[in-house]
């Protein structure tokens, strides 16, 4: 319950600030650290995996951006919220949960810019989309079973 109602949170604030604050996104890695640590939900080995991979995953994203673009694409946050997400969930969740997240944020980054009715250029905060990605996974829904044979 808690985690479910810090990934709400999380979704609220990136909704209204465009910003994911480390007061939350850190101590969610921790605790997904520290749960699968204690209650082995994923084994730690992968629970570390999938921590140290959403992060760089997202990292790298940015960085690749930024070297074609000279433009920032994403904030750390989002690092930040995908490397809990795999401290909880496991290396093995965070392609579903990016997948899902990817094709919610194209959808809602259309709906947003059409409600803006501006360039395509305005941001819009990919927190929720990261967090509906994780809901997702948690709930059992595998959107990346659609790809494979």
């Amino acid at each position: 319950m808690l985690l479910i109602a810090c990934l709400l949170c999380l979704a609220l604030i990136d909704l209204d600030t465009y910003l994911l604050p480390d007061a939350i996104t850190l101590p969610l890695l921790w605790a997904g650290l520290l749960f699968n640590l204690v209650y082995e939900h994923v084994p730690l080995e992968q629970a570390v995996l999938g921590a140290t991979f959403g992060y760089l995953i997202l990292w790298l994203v940015y960085h690749g951006f930024k070297l074609l673009t000279g433009k920032e694409g994403m904030g750390f946050g989002d690092f930040k919220l995908l490397a809990a997400c795999g401290a909880w969930f496991g290396a093995e969740s965070l392609f579903t949960i990016l997948l899902t997240a990817s094709f919610s944020g194209i959808f809602f980054g259309l709906f947003v810019q059409l409600l803006r009715r501006n360039e395509f250029t305005a941001p819009f905060p990919f927190g929720p989309c990261l967090v509906l990605g994780a809901c997702c996974w948690m709930a059992g829904l595998d959107i990346s079973a659609w790809f494979t044979p």
